[in-house]
């Protein structure tokens, strides 16, 4: 890291970097890209994926003649992506998911396209329809006047008394008369299955026996409402072990996301503007502001984007501009945070060590600088792709750990898929600043010590995402502090510019490639560019910047404000 008053001057022994990327480059290849290439381990290619106007005609095609609905008089059909995530994980957790992929998912998928028929009148009909066969999966009619799914969130005799009565009174053999037609069309003889649904009891489900993987079985579910036929969904249960401890680990991750990193950083923000005003002598209001401008509009950007999440669930225009507007509150705060600790961070340093971790773009020699923090920031991140991959084999090995699904981040539900890398900027641009050049310096102030500040600061980013769906939560605490001890190596060696491009590349790879798999040519490269976005960025800077011939250099007291 530079001194402050000292000509500005980056040289990494870029060489030393050169061997150790390369290694992580072919272990992040093998040990995370290869496989997802395949057919979750089938051993299979992955399958060709329809588009979203192939779901569409094909449930279109099933409403019109399966269920005489009116899907062409209502408005363009929503297409989404939802997945069984319980399901899913439970295949992971118990390495199930080759059988499963190789006898069942042609039939009963965990992924589907959820295709939604709206009518004037606000009547809604859900059609499941299988990503790769265009099957039909499942349907769902969703009633403007339903209540249905609010009573679904009730728990114990509260919803059971409340499903029987929006059912009004319907008899269990009324039901199997609504059923037996749609157990035919799936090709099923109602005598041979199992009933699992008592007089008095609300729904009905058959269980298939003899289809069974692990603990879990194949289930024919179907819902009531006002006396008519709801939904008809077949899929293999997950069994209630399992679901109780996804249950038990997602309010523990809530707890530690909302008071090891909600709380935490919400005190790092109070003391950046504490500091911001102490150290003002040292550093200017001036810078940040940029930078805190383009925080807020991605935030706002990935808000929008993923509006077909909030029309999936039935969401209301009004409620759609309620959400909005509560993303641009917390957008706005979460831009103050970055921008206080831009300024506060930069004047701790310069205040307490006579540091310079974030140079200033009049500095003689800042384009030139940022060039060889961009190249830093591509050695490192191949580094750390590396390091990734071995914590997620060690972590599978020592903890067992596993993940599924999460259908409200995929980008197959984004209006614009091609702006979601964007958000690698994001996290870089942030979290480097609010837990590396602010934070470490500022708990250094109480610590003594560089290195536990940096392992405090780290845990606490750390656990801002144990919400990701990997089980057991505290995998992905232990795989970040690891890695946050290393963009806090990077930003102390190098500075804040190289410790965030590092994070950027790091993440733009992870979020290219994810794009990749959408598969498509205009998909595969936008993923492309935005792996080397970072680096036009930086050629950019570095332009527009241009190495001037360097004066000598004098320095002078700097007088502090009073």
């Amino acid at each position: 890291m530079n001194r402050a008053e000292e000509p500005l001057k980056l040289t990494p022994n870029l060489k030393k970097l050169i061997a150790p990327a390369i290694i992580g480059l072919i272990l992040f290849l093998i040990f995370q890209v290869l496989p997802s290439t395949s057919f979750e381990s089938t051993d299979t290619p992955y399958p060709q994926i329809i588009s979203k106007d192939e779901a569409a005609q094909a449930a279109s095609r099933f409403a019109r003649e399966r269920l005489g609905f009116p899907a062409s008089e209502g408005q363009d059909p929503l297409v989404t992506y939802q997945s069984n995530s319980e399901l899913y994980g439970y295949l992971a957790k118990e390495k199930k998911l080759k059988e499963y992929n190789k006898n069942y998912e042609a039939k009963y998928p965990y992924d589907v396209y959820r295709v939604r028929f709206t009518l004037p009148g606000g009547d809604a009909l859900n059609v499941d329809v299988h990503m790769q066969n265009a099957g039909i999966a499942g349907f769902s009619y969703d009633s403007a006047r339903s209540s249905y799914d609010r009573i679904e969130l009730n728990q114990g005799e509260v919803r059971k008394q409340m499903l029987l009565l929006v059912e009004e009174g319907m008899t269990l053999a009324e039901k199997q008369a609504l059923a037996e037609p749609w157990l035919k069309w799936a090709g099923y003889d109602a005598t041979q299955l199992q009933l699992s649904t008592r007089e008095g009891e609300p729904k009905l489900r058959y269980t298939v026996t003899e289809a069974a993987i692990g603990d879990s079985r194949l289930q024919l579910a179907f819902t009531f409402e006002h006396g008519t036929l709801r939904s008809f969904e077949p899929a293999f249960s997950v069994p209630a072990a399992h679901a109780a401890y996804v249950n038990k680990q997602t309010q523990y991750a809530t707890l530690l996301t909302l008071v090891g990193y909600g709380l935490f950083t919400l005190v790092l923000g109070i003391l950046a503007i504490v500091y911001s005003v102490k150290t003002r002598a040292y550093t200017s209001f001036k810078r940040g502001i940029l930078l805190s401008v383009l925080l807020f509009v991605i935030q706002m950007l990935n808000t929008y984007n993923l509006v077909p999440v909030f029309k999936a669930q039935g969401m209301s225009e009004t409620g759609i501009i309620g959400m909005m507007i509560f993303y641009a509150i917390y957008s706005l705060v979460f831009s103050a945070l970055l921008y206080f600790s831009l300024v506060g961070g930069s004047g701790l340093w310069r205040k307490e060590d006579g540091l310079n971790p974030w140079p200033r773009a009049k500095e003689p020699g800042y384009g030139r600088y940022v060039l060889e923090s961009m190249k830093v920031g591509y050695l490192w991140a191949l580094i750390l792709l590396g390091i990734q991959s071995l914590i997620f084999i060690a972590l599978g090995l020592t903890l067992n750990t596993w993940s599924t699904t999460d259908a409200s981040q995929s980008p197959y539900n984004m209006l614009y898929p091609w702006l979601f890398p964007l958000m690698a900027w994001l996290a870089g641009i942030s979290e480097e600043a609010v837990y590396r050049l602010f934070g470490i310096r500022m708990v250094k102030k109480i610590v003594r010590s560089t290195f536990v500040a940096s392992l405090i600061t780290s845990i606490i980013w750390a656990l801002g995402h144990t919400l990701y769906p990997i089980y057991p939560v505290v995998s992905r605490p232990i795989e970040l502090v690891i890695i946050g001890l290393l963009f806090s190596y990077i930003f102390l060696k190098y500075g804040y510019i190289a410790a965030m491009f590092s994070h950027v590349v790091f993440n733009s790879i992870l979020m290219g490639i994810s794009l990749v798999m959408l598969q498509g040519t205009p998909n595969v490269l936008i993923g492309l560019f935005y792996m080397v976005l970072p680096a036009i960025v930086a050629y950019v800077i570095y332009r527009l910047n241009p190495t001037k011939k360097e004066k000598p250099y004098v320095t002078t007291p700097h007088h502090e404000g009073h």
